[in-house]
């Protein structure tokens, strides 16, 4: 049996689930749902009703930093867990003082006490630290995406498309550049491939999907 993977394409949470199960190869039956009419069938496993879902034959995985180390665990060809220990530590400030900040930047109506310019600033401060060393080179820790690329740059490109022509005109090349990798990847377009909203008895849709998925070398 495969695991099945509830997923909503645009959320950058469960976008970060699929970058996992896609670098490990690991064959799941996808879900796409709609977050405003969410089936009783993913709320009866996790009554949260939060997107990424992971259920195995064992378990109920619902959150999405553990959907990715559970793929990785069990196969990780890419060698993505092979990052420094700061890795760790960049993945932990764009999940929380980041990600916290987007979304007051984003969705200002929700945040009334909040600046959403105030905001930005701060996701952009945090942003820069790591513009220095992507000057240098391609990914947070070299030639080649780690765990720490792919756990957070859904987040950041959730956060250029607030507003793309600020962030286009910040002077910041390397997470400029950085995205942009990411974004005209075939891994990237790979896993955002338009699925339609899943009705219990349609045929299963496998994601990802064999032959069709670009290997290693989808990042550019």
């Amino acid at each position: 049996m495969r695991p099945v993977l509830y997923s909503f394409r645009r959320c950058p949470y469960a976008m970060r689930a699929r970058l996992a199960i896609a670098s490990a190869g690991i064959e799941v039956e996808l879900r796409e749902v709609l977050l405003r009419d969410k089936p009783q069938e993913m709320l009866k496993a996790s009554p949260k009703g939060t997107v990424p879902v992971l259920i195995t034959e064992t378990d109920v995985i619902d959150e999405s930093r553990d959907i990715m180390d559970w793929a990785l665990a069990q196969n990780d060809p890419e060698n993505l867990r092979d990052m420094p220990a700061e890795g760790e530590e960049w993945i932990a400030e764009i999940e929380g003082p980041f990600k916290a900040a987007l979304d007051r930047y984003k969705y200002g109506t929700r945040f009334p006490e909040a600046d959403p310019v105030e905001e930005r600033g701060k996701a952009a401060a945090i942003l820069h630290q790591a513009d220095a060393s992507l000057r240098r080179r391609n990914w947070l820790y070299g030639a080649r995406p780690t765990l720490a690329d792919l756990a957070t740059i859904t987040f950041v490109r959730q956060f250029a498309m607030v507003d793309s022509g600020w962030f286009e005109a910040q002077d910041w090349p390397g997470i400029q550049a950085w995205l942009f990798r990411f974004l005209a990847s075939y891994r990237f377009t790979d896993i955002m491939r338009k699925y339609p909203k899943w009705m219990p008895m349609d045929t299963p849709t496998i994601f990802p999907s064999g032959e069709k998925m670009h290997p290693v070398s989808g990042y550019r």
